[in-house]
């Protein structure tokens, strides 16, 4: 099963970087999780989020944030919200499906024959 993100929202802050002090650089992203298999591709949920800094290359992680940074954050998570889930079947759900039901019908039909 693969586990693929999406960016949902990539959005430039103008805080102080926690780290580096810099007021250029911050960057928060929005990224919602889609499960592909052979079966069938999935979209879910669950978003994540990061906080980066482009001045010091270095995550921010939430107990480093300070009141104005998790304002911030709010605002954008809310402006950012997920994209509807679904489950979409794959080709091979089909196929195997389709098979399956041809196996159980020339089951049923030797078994019927086999009686008569």
């Amino acid at each position: 099963m693969k586990e693929l993100f999406s960016t949902l929202r990539e959005a430039p802050l103008n805080n102080h970087c926690p780290k580096c002090f810099s007021r250029d650089g911050l960057q928060v992203t929005f990224k919602q999780k889609h499960l592909k298999t052979m079966w069938y591709n999935k979209r879910t949920d669950e978003v994540t989020s990061t906080l980066f800094c482009n001045t010091c290359n270095q995550q921010i992680f939430p107990v480093d944030w300070d009141e104005d940074i998790e304002r911030v954050y709010e605002y954008q998570r809310k402006a950012s919200p997920p994209k509807p889930s679904y489950f979409k079947p794959s080709k091979n759900l089909y196929i195997a499906v389709g098979l399956s039901l041809v196996a159980l019908g020339g089951i049923a039909a030797y078994a019927f024959i086999a009686m008569v």
